[in-house]
């Protein structure tokens, strides 16, 4: 893993996160990045710890496992599940996990909230997964369920509900793009009117072929993987 190139890309990626938020009068120290190193090796996990980044995304509980065995450890980073978590592999999530970013049915909310309070583990660190976009492919609460869902999700005493969190269709029309990341903020912006506990703060939305369009409509989290690894 090129160390060199790596810290070029972050650089390039760093000024583009901060013209997009000036771009809509935003603070471009309120968008976070999320590196993506799924499907890469430790090394990339060991750069971006070199490189001063906090986090990780990984989507698959297994590979995120296995990566931290052979760190010895989580290597001073939070951790961020940001794939589809099937309930039987929960537990272990939680184990291996910070924060749970896809929170995608109340199943698999009651799982984890069940788990945590059987293992004595504080209240987890979750983002609820929404389809706004109305993709039948992608996961997540409905547009017209989300709010109820969100509520119902918010009621359960092991788990924080930091914000929300989506997947855009993968296009280039910025039109459909920001109409998804639009509702999405208005649906949280809702959900903070709305639902007590429900902290808000997060908006996990952008990826590396959308992540301006994203922070221009809110974005506090943007999950980078290609942008700044290149092609796997």
């Amino acid at each position: 893993m090129d160390r060199e190139r790596i810290e070029a890309r972050l650089a390039v990626v760093e000024e583009r996160i901060a013209r997009a938020a000036e771009r809509v009068g935003r603070d471009p120290g309120a968008v976070e990045l999320l590196p993506v190193t799924k499907g890469h090796p430790v090394a990339a996990i060991e750069v971006a710890r070199a490189l001063g980044l906090a986090r990780v995304g990984e989507n698959r509980v297994g590979e995120a496992g296995s990566k931290q065995t052979e760190l010895g450890g989580r290597a001073g980073l939070m951790w961020h599940m940001i794939g589809h978590l099937q309930r039987n592999k929960a537990r272990p999530a939680l184990a291996w996990f910070d924060v749970i970013e896809s929170v995608d049915s109340l199943r698999l909310a009651r799982t984890l909230d069940r788990l945590a309070g059987d293992d004595g583990h504080d209240p987890v660190e979750v983002l609820v997964q929404v389809n706004t976009s109305g993709e039948e492919a992608k996961a997540g609460f409905e547009r017209g369920d989300a709010l109820d869902g969100v509520r119902q999700v918010c009621g359960l005493q092991g788990l924080r509900v930091a914000g929300l969190m989506t997947m855009a269709p993968f296009t280039d029309d910025a039109t459909v793009l920001r109409s998804t990341f639009r509702r999405v903020r208005e649906l949280s912006e809702r959900c903070a009117d709305a639902i007590p506990g429900y902290e808000g703060r997060v908006l996990s939305m952008g990826m590396s072929n959308d992540f301006e369009i994203a922070i221009e409509e809110g974005s506090t989290r943007v999950r980078l993987g290609t942008a700044l690894w290149g092609e796997r």
